[in-house]
């Protein structure tokens, strides 16, 4: 019953939060009052008054939600993977490729590069392995924010059509990246290399998540034939997701080979060739979004509640937190500036894209917790700086994903004739209680 009641109280508060925006006039994306929401219902508010049921009173008592959490980000992967459309490919496949690639690899390199500095200046507060994982962490990006984003204001336009694209591509590049680094800080640490886990695990991860995905989205495919009722083929598309996220979680080693999924790639890759290949897809698609709208207002509440507050008590991480914020944001931006440049992309595209590509969340906190092995100090300073990352992140990223969609002519302002037509249904409702 308690587990309930704490999901039901999120629900309800992250949704009147939203509220609370509206009527102090704050014109802010559902996403920012979502996290907000999480932070009251915290351990460092609610929670720590220690009532059964209203708010989290520990971060053990979220993560017992986690499942929550992992079923959402699926969704949220399979929506993303199906914008990989063959048609829209054709067109801007080139342009996301290499704008995915290069602005992942220029925040590791922006930084690598400062924290190597900050290293060789103070070697007693950051070591060198350390600074080259949170450089490969600094490539993730959070595609459930940018998401979420795109959706409230219905965004259409060049920008959203590459950004999506971009995001998912993100996180593929975002494992390599990181699987690499932290294979050298590990043998920096260990004194030994070793090339299986820092070329052979991340390829296998990739490619068996691809097949993975792949094979799911074939036999979804040919399931829903066998269907003539949209409600029974809209509850196989979701629990074919849930089935998707939980398959992806399986993890062996075969001698010295670990052999582990993405459930963001694989989920992406079930999105893609559903749609791809179902000629139902873009039905289901629309009604499978009505469906998980509390899903991802609930995963955000939950993610808010998350954020760990007390990592402001430590001025070494508020320091190297503040260094890997800048340093990721100035890569992401300059990264997909140049190199929407030289795929001559759209001038909005190129001035404001890198901006919406600064929400991190999930796959970055997913590295943290591998990263745990590198030892007990560089471990938990690595998980502190991130959750500080993320914390402003998270709270700040989808103003600026609002923003520069706004300013690159992707949101339109909501037509008058609408607003007059809410304000008479509103009316008329005042005049019927009266």
């Amino acid at each position: 019953m308690e587990a309930l009641l704490s999901v039901g109280i999120a629900l309800l508060i992250g949704l009147m939060m939203t509220r609370v925006f509206k009527y102090l006039k704050l014109n802010l994306p559902d996403v920012t009052a979502f996290l907000i929401a999480g932070v009251a219902i915290g351990p460092y508010c609610l929670g720590a008054l220690g009532i059964d049921g209203i708010g989290f009173s520990s971060s053990e008592s979220v993560e017992r939600l986690s499942s929550i959490s992992n079923v959402a980000l699926g969704f949220i992967a399979f929506s993303i993977g199906s914008e990989f459309k063959v048609s829209q490919l054709k067109t801007i496949g080139r342009q996301a490729f290499a704008v995915g690639v290069l602005q992942a690899l220029a925040a590791a390199i922006f930084v690598d590069v400062a924290l190597i500095i900050f290293h060789l200046i103070a070697p007693d507060k950051l070591s060198l392995p350390a600074a080259i994982t949170l450089g490969a962490i600094a490539t993730a990006t959070a595609p459930a924010a940018t998401l979420m984003v795109v959706r409230q204001y219905k965004a259409k336009g060049k920008l959203t059509d590459i950004l999506l694209p971009v995001v998912a591509l993100d996180d593929a590049v975002g494992l390599i990246v990181f699987a690499v680094s932290f294979g050298i800080a590990q043998s920096m640490v260990s004194g030994r290399t070793d090339p299986v886990s820092v070329l052979v695990n991340p390829m296998i991860e990739i490619v068996l998540s691809l097949v993975l995905g792949s094979a799911l989205g074939w036999v979804l495919t040919q399931l829903e034939k066998t269907f003539f009722s949209n409600s029974n083929r809209l509850s196989l598309t979701i629990a074919f997701v849930v089935l998707t996220v939980a398959l992806s979680m399986l993890s062996f080693d075969i001698g010295p080979v670990r052999v582990s999924f993405s459930s963001l790639l694989v989920c992406m890759m079930l999105g893609t060739v559903f749609c791809n290949i179902c000629p139902l897809a873009s039905d289901l698609m629309d009604r499978a979004d009505k469906w998980t709208a509390p899903l991802y207002a609930l995963f955000f509440v939950l993610s808010g509640a998350e954020l760990e507050l007390s990592v402001f008590k430590d001025g070494a991480v508020i320091l190297i937190g503040a260094i890997y914020i800048i340093m990721r944001s100035a890569g992401k931006y300059i990264g997909a500036y140049g190199s929407c440049a030289m795929t001559r992309c759209d001038s909005n595209v190129k001035r404001y894209l890198g901006i919406t590509l600064l929400p991190q969340a999930g796959v970055a906190l997913g590295m943290c917790v591998t990263a745990s092995s590198l030892g007990r100090t560089d471990g938990a300073l690595i998980k502190n700086i991130v959750l500080f990352s993320v914390l402003i992140y998270e709270l700040f990223g989808p103003m600026c994903t609002r923003w520069a969609l706004m300013k690159a002519g992707n949101i339109q302002p909501m037509a008058q004739e609408v607003k007059d037509r809410r304000s008479r249904k509103l009316a008329a409702v005042k005049g019927n209680k009266l």
